[in-house]
């Protein structure tokens, strides 16, 4: 009988990936969402998603794996380390670059070095523009729901605008870099009224001859 429950935790057969840190594990034959904890992977519609997904399930689909549960997340989903074969899944997400560290619920910080180890090597999604990697729970945020699309900005002259620290309309030096925070940092913020059109403020004040410069 492969599915147990032990003192250390709970044993069973993984039976589904949802994605890249969302499981289905059958334990005493009943089905069981597991969410595996300390780590966060990219959201369906977020480049890398499918890849992540695909590694999860290369790892575990099929497989008996041991669950160390941590705790119960607000969606009734087991939150736990994963196991296989004595292997720590959620680690190996990290390491192999599907995977960031999820600061917010980090208990074990040692996390962070294979992380930034991941990063500076340029595994996984460590390889994808900066545009690109935006944070799973910072895309949660922004209510995005679709793959970013490629930037209709031009760079400005001297230098590309780049995903920095900005969030507000007052920070942006110019309609365009505005646009470029929207559509190539997911930073919805900036289109209060869903309109398309970010920081429409900074457009009146240009046709009124006013800049910021």
């Amino acid at each position: 009988m492969w599915s147990t429950a032990t003192a250390e935790g709970l044993t069973g057969k993984v039976v589904g990936v949802t994605d890249g840190d969302t499981l289905t594990v059958l334990v005493d034959r009943q089905p069981i969402q597991v969410r595996l904890a300390e780590i966060d992977t990219p959201e369906r519609g977020q480049p890398w998603a499918n890849r992540a997904k695909q590694a999860l399930s290369d790892k575990v689909f099929g497989q008996v794996v041991e669950l160390q549960v941590v705790d119960t997340d607000r969606y009734g989903r087991t939150v736990a380390k994963v196991y296989r074969d004595g292997r720590d899944m959620n680690r190996e997400m990290v390491r192999e670059g599907h995977a960031w560290v999820y600061r917010k619920y980090l208990r074990d910080r040692s996390l962070l070095e294979d992380e930034r180890q991941a990063r500076e090597a340029e595994a996984g999604l460590w390889a994808l523009p900066e545009a690109q990697r935006v944070p799973p729970w910072e895309w949660r945020h922004g209510g995005l729901t679709r793959q970013l699309q490629p930037s209709r900005v031009e760079p400005a002259p001297g230098g590309g605008f780049t995903c920095g620290a900005k969030r507000y309309c007052r920070e942006m030096a110019s309609c365009e870099e505005a646009r470029f925070y929207l559509e190539r940092c997911g930073l919805r913020r900036l289109d209060g009224d869903g309109d398309g059109v970010p920081c429409e403020s900074l457009s009146t004040l240009k046709e009124s001859g006013w800049t910021d410069r």
